[in-house]
């Protein structure tokens, strides 16, 4: 997927993945999947993407700085 924010291209093939994190199962309506990607000149965003019941029906790109990616880790953390 390829989003234009500010003037700036955000390309899931080619950023690299820092972290992907799935909710749910293979076909579960309410189930959902973010990733953190970084893209060669050095930005992050996360790719959304989820079921017609998820926070995500749609697949989409935000973009976020270094400190919320950071902190996007942390919260996402294996158990």
């Amino acid at each position: 997927m390829i989003k234009i924010i500010c003037k700036k291209e955000y390309n899931t093939e080619t950023a690299a993945i820092i972290q992907k994190c799935t909710y749910g199962y293979f076909g579960d309506p309410a189930g959902f999947e973010e990733t953190l990607y970084q893209t060669p000149e050095g930005f992050y965003f996360v790719y959304v993407c989820g079921g017609a019941e998820s926070p995500y029906p749609n697949a989409d790109i935000h973009r976020i700085g270094k400190d919320k990616a950071q902190q996007w880790l942390d919260d996402h953390k294996e158990k």
